[in-house]
């Protein structure tokens, strides 16, 4: 029972984090930055790794946070000076990240607690047997999971840099030009979220994968940007669409014995697939009533 805890608790931090951030994302149109960030910044932690030959926190956010900021310097750069399209800047980048890290994994794997399977698919079964030993190892106090406290510490950033520059970054997701007029630094607040991207993806996947957490930036955004009319309530949302899809999913994890980051996941898009099905019901009825008010006029 108390595993199911860890599990859910450590899920629904991944979730609301990935969701508050992908909000942002979907606004600028950079979805797919956000897949790459999650995906190259393996070069990040296993370089970190292999360089400190530590796993501490610092260390990882470390190793991912520069490789993700590189990441979106250089997708920007090859778009700029290479006058490549921007999807495929970001394609190359992230692909030949993503390839250097699972080599160096290969080469690495006696070394490196990670493989290729583990940074894709994720097991958040396993959380709750990683824990941190407070004090000496005979006598310490276990104080939970590392993943869980790994994605605290990564939410409490999030929300905290949210909340502290709400304004500017509702200005630059809407009106960067607006942004520039008022001096607002539109290129500092573009890395800062890269930054807030890069944080959130090493804190996750290390629990529950590449998938999931592009899944997770992505999808409970994009259901909520079809409905919300202000960033407050696309914000709200977003993590209601990414708890709703964490309690499904592992409910129906739970029932197939399936894999849960995978479930969560496909739970998502079904989620968002009947939130666009309910907004065409919703037209239909509102074009048969307009109809009928014209007939009954006429």
């Amino acid at each position: 029972m108390i595993n199911d805890v860890w599990i859910l608790a450590t899920a629904s931090l991944v979730a609301i984090s990935c969701a508050l951030v992908g909000v942002f994302l979907i606004l600028r149109r950079q979805a797919l930055m956000g897949d790459a960030i999650s995906h190259s910044v393996l070069l990040g932690i296993v370089l970190a790794f292999l360089i400190s030959e530590s796993r501490s926190l610092p260390v990882m956010l470390a190793g991912a946070v520069i490789i993700g900021l590189i990441t979106a310097w250089l997708s920007d750069t090859l778009h700029k000076v290479g006058k490549l399209q921007s999807d495929a800047s970001i394609g190359i980048v992230f692909t030949l990240f993503f390839a250097i890290g699972v080599i160096l994994i290969s080469l690495y794997a006696g070394q490196v607690d990670l493989d290729q399977e583990c940074v894709l698919y994720g097991e958040i079964a396993f959380v709750p047997f990683d824990t941190i030993i407070w004090g000496s190892s005979e006598q310490g106090l276990d104080i939970g999971p590392r993943a869980f406290w790994m994605i605290s510490v990564v939410f409490v950033i999030v929300l905290a840099s949210i909340l502290v520059a709400f304004n500017r970054l509702q200005t630059v997701a809407f009106h960067p030009s607006l942004a520039l007029s008022l001096g607002i630094n539109v290129v500092f607040w573009h890395y800062f979220l890269m930054t807030l991207v890069s944080l959130t993806t090493v804190a996750s996947f290390d629990a529950v994968g590449a998938i999931l957490v592009v899944a997770l930036l992505v999808i409970p955004a994009s259901s909520a940007y079809l409905l919300a009319s202000t960033l407050k309530n696309m914000l709200w949302l977003a993590v209601i669409y990414a708890q709703s899809a964490v309690l499904i999913g592992y409910a129906l994890a739970y029932a197939l014995d399936s894999a849960i980051s995978a479930s969560i996941a496909v739970t998502s898009g079904v989620l968002l697939g009947l939130t666009i099905l309910g907004l065409q019901v919703h037209k239909i009825r509102l074009r048969r009533q307009g109809k009928a008010t014209l007939l009954e006029k006429a």
